[in-house]
């Protein structure tokens, strides 16, 4: 597995726009492969006035047409590849990690099976239902999190069309920061890896850790 991170150019007019719809990055992200179709993680990060895009990926990604349309063409460092692996073989069960995670927290609405109709998928408005939300993943993917040592920093809000006939797509990413324990290691490598939740072309379910800092 690798990381790889992309500097991005804020005021390039493409930037602008896949920023607002965010199929344009996983478009490109795509065209960095070459052969079978890869299955990526990928989100946009925001460290104090740079933007960024972070892919996780099974092989190493080319990045030059994505660089070339949302980066800075003349920066020869504006691209990072490293290996995932040590980081991965790191984790233990009981260890602690800060962690950052961009997520689409959604509740089904029941449907009607009787007249054929689903239910819908709401996203969830707020920051209480939203950690919630977070809380109840986390049991299925190996880690657990305690109320207080975890927040909803931020959300946006995504619309844009899809497909032939311009389908309106919604969908909210939100922003969780904060620390967790791991309580089953296989489970939460498997997450790391794979993602989290939904909306995994448009930007979200991407967590990535750091080591939590000792006092």
């Amino acid at each position: 597995m690798y990381l790889s991170r992309l500097r991005l150019d804020p005021m390039n007019r493409q930037t602008m726009r896949a920023m607002a719809e965010p199929k344009l990055f996983h478009g490109a992200i795509e065209r960095g492969f070459a052969g079978e179709r890869q299955r990526t993680l990928w989100r946009l990060d925001r460290m104090g006035s740079d933007w960024y895009l972070l892919v996780i990926s099974p092989e190493m990604p080319d990045l030059a047409d994505a660089a070339k349309q949302f980066g800075f063409p003349n920066d020869e460092n504006m691209c990072e590849c490293r290996d995932y692996e040590p980081l991965l073989n790191r984790i233990t069960n009981g260890s602690r990690w800060h962690f950052r995670l961009v997520a689409n927290p959604v509740y089904h609405t029941p449907g009607n099976i009787a007249l054929g109709k689903r239910g819908k998928v709401i996203a969830h408005a707020t920051p209480e239902h939203q950690q919630n939300w977070l809380k109840r993943k986390s049991a299925e993917h190996g880690f657990c999190l305690e109320d207080g040592e975890f927040l909803a920093v931020g959300e946006q809000w995504y619309r844009f069309g899809k497909g032939a006939d311009k389908k309106l797509v919604s969908l909210l990413a939100v922003t969780f920061e904060g620390a967790l324990t791991v309580i089953d290691r296989d489970a939460f490598k498997k997450m790391l890896t794979e993602g989290l939740g939904r909306g995994k072309a448009y930007g979200m379910g991407m967590l990535t850790i750091a080591r939590e800092r000792e006092n």
